[in-house]
């Protein structure tokens, strides 16, 4: 069992590095590029040649990374490890960002994106852009930054899972998981409102995103500190 869920890891590392290290990509690197007045001008073509090369090793390095944590957890349970216990509380809420994560990729940012690939795909053919693609793009951007912000405490608390025991106390873990369901789920429901509500502000940069993560972490590590 030791080899199986060593193994189950080191999937679930190379999947999540895959992953991670896609979306950072994106919101880093090729969306301030879109940005720039040479991006702007190359949009189009690696809409169409870069673009659905690198959102397939994104959807499936998340499907992967899910996949893998989410058979670790199973077996941490069939192998004795209480659910209630400071480890898995940990790993949970770093799981459950992870999840929505997962969820976001696969059905907001992936539809979204195909919408936007088939339109710079018409116009390059000669016809006129879908009306819908901006919309949609501005859509799939706001659930990748969403997600940018989650992977900042989905790591941390991945990390402390193991190498942060001391975060977790002697208390109970059901005001914890209400708390952070409601802070979380908010942070998730201002990614689903839509492109220009005023709570998306601090996402429109990639400053403001990281900030955000570092934000969220520090408010879920000190109630994951005090609640638990």
């Amino acid at each position: 069992m030791e080899w199986v869920e060593f193994l189950l890891r080191w999937i679930h590392f190379l999947s999540g590095i895959t992953w991670i290290g896609i979306l950072y990509y994106f919101n880093f690197i090729q969306t301030p590029f879109f940005g720039s007045d040479l991006g702007g001008q190359a949009k189009g073509a690696m809409t169409r040649g870069l673009v659905p090369n690198a959102l397939w090793w994104f959807r499936w390095g998340a499907m992967l990374t899910f996949l893998s944590g989410l058979a670790i957890l199973l077996l941490r349970l069939h192998l004795g490890t209480p659910l209630g216990s400071g480890y898995m509380t940990r790993i949970l809420t770093g799981a459950l960002m992870g999840t929505l994560m997962w969820a976001n990729v696969w059905f907001v940012i992936w539809p979204a994106q195909r919408v936007v690939i088939a339109s710079a795909e018409k116009v390059a053919g000669g016809g006129e852009p879908d009306p819908a693609a901006a919309g949609m793009g501005a859509r799939a951007g706001m659930a990748s930054r969403t997600n940018t912000l989650f992977s900042i405490p989905m790591l941390f608390f991945m990390a402390a899972a193991t190498h942060l025991a001391t975060l977790t106390g002697e208390g109970g873990v059901t005001i914890y998981w209400i708390v952070t369901l409601v802070v979380v789920g908010l942070v998730e429901a201002n990614a689903l409102i839509g492109p220009g509500a005023a709570t998306q502000k601090p996402l429109t940069t990639v400053t403001g995103t990281i900030h955000a993560g570092l934000g969220l972490t520090a408010v879920l590590a000190i109630l994951h500190g005090v609640l638990t």
